[in-house]
């Protein structure tokens, strides 16, 4: 599977890279993003974002909520729990990125 923590760094870089010929763009998802929650825990916001990323198959995603679900302390447990709403609602296209989540879990969870 894929390496997600040379990925990450990757990801980062380009992003940055991209943030200094479109400013406004990364300006405005970072605004949509930072939006403080009001009625949702970090950890469920971060869950569900994390299904989301399955279904839109977003590898860039998964790794900025995986990462940002086990901060808030996810278990794989929940973790897997989330995930299983996004393969109910998308079948088998959710499953396959749900695999993908685990391999960056094992990658980004040190505990």
């Amino acid at each position: 599977m894929k390496n997600w923590e040379d990925y990450f760094a990757n990801l980062i870089n380009r992003i940055g890279e991209f943030g200094k010929l479109a400013p406004g763009a990364v300006r405005g998802l970072n605004a949509l993003g930072n939006v403080p929650a009001k009625h949702l825990e970090p950890k469920v916001h971060e869950l569900i974002a994390l299904s989301v990323a399955v279904t839109t198959r977003c590898d860039g995603c998964i790794a900025v909520h995986t990462q940002a679900a086990l901060k808030h302390g996810a278990t794989r447990e929940e973790i897997a729990e989330a995930l299983s709403v996004a393969i109910a609602l998308n079948a088998g296209a959710a499953l396959t990125y749900s695999a993908r989540v685990f391999d960056a879990v094992a990658a980004f969870d040190k505990s």
